[in-house]
């Protein structure tokens, strides 16, 4: 529907406008060559090429570009809000795909990066260090538990997640151990749209069906959605584990709420016993945390709800602010130890053009620093208590559930859910269901009033089909 792909492109006489006018490129211009001659419109309207926003060049992320309507162009943003080109503001109900924790165009964020911008903005990452990044592992360090010291920089949360995916294979190849080419993880998975991330989703994943032949070897275990489904889960995993255990590389979840498969939730004591029986084989453990970490499931990271410390933690999303990609897989002393050889061949020899980018080393410090303030913490626990508060209110919906800023229910079905969030658009309102499921996930800066006004209008769109 029209509402589903919220373009970043910017206003008429914007950069990317003046780009858009240039570069809607075909083929060399006959009459200077070398250069890129512009492609006359009704010529790609007369082959039936759906025009989309006014340019043929852009192809967007989790999109039919044949039948995907013109997409909104937004201007700028202004904390839980964005604002189009003609002004209309629109209520960021899921936070631009989870990122944004603090509000958009937050001006702290915005002058450190203007700052780190004028000093440094990439050097490269191998034989060089710099303070921002420095700076950001040892505020990190400060929040983790002790044993999670240990910081490789990537790019974003698919790549944090094959950083750790490659580490826990090789960590066993530099010992010696060859056969541990099978990873567990839990049904419903998503882990991110890289080969490795995709492959460790599992073969049932919905989303990577296309590409399942190229996956590594996996077993899922069954997700928990009742006590007895906890304890038949179980006896699977354990009844799995006796044949194969030492055939397993590493479990990965994440824990508590699972985002991409509708923000499942499930309880921690159950994922404190999977763990448990997992590393009775020396499985090592990786938890991916690019969703729930930095406050999303009312504490900083949904580990601190458990009493697991894993061996691998996978960050990124909210860790800059929701202003620029970056990722963090930070690991225990024992798999660094296992890369750490006179050997270069032991090395863990994976590395990105951009990796430690200072610029978004330095926003993510001052991300840090605002998220642990005390009125972002209040604003957080805020969201918790009016996800409660409304949702015991909301009729016509099914599995009401909440963590900390996540909430969640079902509809009847994903054409109804689509056609709330059609009608919540119109309302300046946006929401991106999953499926039949409708959630809530918004930047901690949204006011009592916004949250109430959403929950009001999603109820009102229900109860009028």
């Amino acid at each position: 529907m029209w509402y589903q792909g919220l373009s970043s492109v910017a206003s008429v006489g914007s950069p990317i406008e003046c780009l858009r006018k240039h570069l809607c490129v075909k083929c060399p211009s006959p009459k200077k060559p070398g250069l890129i001659s512009r492609i006359d419109h009704s010529e790609l309207q007369s082959r039936q090429i759906v025009e989309t926003g006014g340019c043929m060049s852009i192809w967007r992320p989790f999109t039919q570009e044949k039948t995907a309507p013109n997409q909104v162009k937004i201007a700028r943003g202004e904390g839980a809000y964005l604002l189009d080109e003609h002004g209309k503001r629109y209520l960021d109900l899921i936070s631009s795909w989870w990122v944004n924790t603090l509000g958009h165009a937050n001006e702290e964020i915005a002058d450190a990066i203007a700052f780190q911008a004028r000093s440094l903005e990439h050097v490269i990452f191998a034989g060089f260090s710099h303070e921002p990044a420095e700076a950001l592992c040892s505020s990190l360090e400060r929040l983790l538990p002790q044993q999670l010291r240990h910081f490789f920089f990537s790019d974003d949360g698919s790549t944090a997640v094959e950083v750790a995916l490659k580490m826990a294979y090789q960590y066993f190849a530099n010992q010696g151990v060859k056969n541990r080419d099978t990873y567990i993880n839990l049904e419903g998975a998503y882990h991110g749209d890289t080969f490795g991330a995709m492959g460790a989703s599992g073969s049932n994943s919905s989303y990577h069906a296309t590409f399942k032949s190229f996956f590594f070897n996996t077993y899922s275990v069954k997700f928990p959605g009742t006590l007895d489904d906890e304890e038949s889960a179980l006896f699977a995993l354990r009844t799995f584990l006796a044949k194969n255990g030492d055939k397993v590389c590493s479990l990965i979840v994440e824990p508590l709420v699972q985002g991409a498969a509708g923000m499942r939730m499930y309880r921690a004591e159950f994922l404190e016993k999977v763990v448990a029986d997992v590393r009775k084989y020396g499985i090592l453990v990786i938890f991916d945390e690019v969703m729930t970490g930095f406050f999303r499931t009312g504490t900083m990271f949904a580990m601190n709800q458990t009493q697991v410390i894993p061996d691998f933690l996978c960050i990124s999303k909210g860790i800059t602010g929701g202003f620029l990609p970056l990722g963090l897989t930070v690991s225990v002393d024992a798999v660094y130890e296992a890369f750490y050889s006179d050997e270069p061949s032991k090395a863990f020899l994976h590395g990105h053009s951009y990796t430690a980018n200072p610029i978004s080393c330095a926003a993510a410090v001052k991300s840090l620093e605002i998220l642990q303030r005390n009125n972002t913490q209040r604003d957080i626990q805020r969201i918790a208590e009016l996800h409660t508060k409304h949702l015991a209110h909301l009729s016509h919906v099914q599995n009401k559930r909440s963590l900390g800023t996540i909430a969640a229910f079902e509809v009847d079905s994903a054409a109804l859910a689509q056609e709330v969030a059609s009608r919540l658009f119109d309302q300046g309102i946006f929401i991106r269901p999953i499926g039949n499921t409708i959630y809530f996930i918004p930047p901690y800066c949204i006011s009592s009033d916004d949250l109430a006004r959403a929950y009001v209008q999603t109820a009102a769109a229900l109860r009028s089909m």
